[in-house]
């Protein structure tokens, strides 16, 4: 993964400076806090689920090493992060402020702690928790951190999303597309067409219209929960 190689391009495609008064004027990988709360959030991560690993620090060394000059205090800071998880809000609110107008940026940061969180074969209760609470901070919406977990982990079968054939952050028009779409492949004649018996298709177009009332009511609820 070319972290810093992407998050400089992300950067430098960013908005003019007059309309992002809190990202800093060099780029990302050039910028010393943004590296420290990288660093210490990637080794907080890796204690979440109680043991830091070995294997987690090269998995976080292949993510987001800025270079061998950089090598010894990164693991210096590393070590010393890591040994509990408290204070990891602070540096995701750090980061946040420093790149709320580059989501692009904020992303690459996710993914690149998921790397770090799989480095063992598993994504924990915890570590799904911790990264979550991360997504939050940085301003993501519930439906991009459903999108990023489904992408970096997978989806059930059941997920609405996964029934319906979209991402979870599509717009709610792109959602009504893809719904109608849905029940047009299950109407009756295209589904005997297919050779589909008429209750598997009556199953299909159910478990569809589940799915999309489901996914409307969690949207509902958000958008409710939502400050005024």
């Amino acid at each position: 993964m070319k972290f810093w190689r992407t998050i400089t391009s992300l950067a430098a495609r960013r908005p003019a400076r007059a309309g992002c008064t809190d990202c800093p004027d060099g780029l990302p990988g050039e910028d010393p806090g943004f590296s420290a709360a990288v660093t210490a959030l990637g080794a907080k991560l890796a204690k979440a689920d109680g043991q830091a690993e070995p294997t987690e620090f090269v998995a976080f060394s292949e993510v987001f090493m800025a270079g061998p000059a950089a090598a010894r205090d990164v693991r210096r800071l590393y070590d010393l992060a890591r040994q509990t998880t408290r204070g990891f809000e602070s540096y995701a609110r750090q980061i946040a402020r420093r790149y709320r107008a580059c989501p692009g940026v904020l992303e690459e940061v996710l993914e690149g702690l998921f790397h770090v969180a799989k480095a063992d074969g598993v994504v924990t209760i915890e570590e799904q928790r911790f990264l979550e609470r991360v997504a939050e901070l940085f301003g993501m919406s519930p439906l991009t951190w459903r999108r990023i977990l489904a992408e970096q982990i997978g989806a059930p079968a059941d997920d609405p999303y996964v029934v319906l054939g979209v991402k979870p952050d599509v717009s709610d028009a792109e959602l009504q597309l893809a719904w109608k779409a849905a029940l047009l492949q299950v109407h009756p004649d295209r589904a005997l067409a297919r050779g589909m018996s008429e209750p598997d298709a009556g199953a299909r177009a159910a478990a569809v219209n589940a799915a999309h009332d489901q996914v409307m009511r969690e949207r509902n609820a958000w958008t409710a929960a939502e400050p005024a």
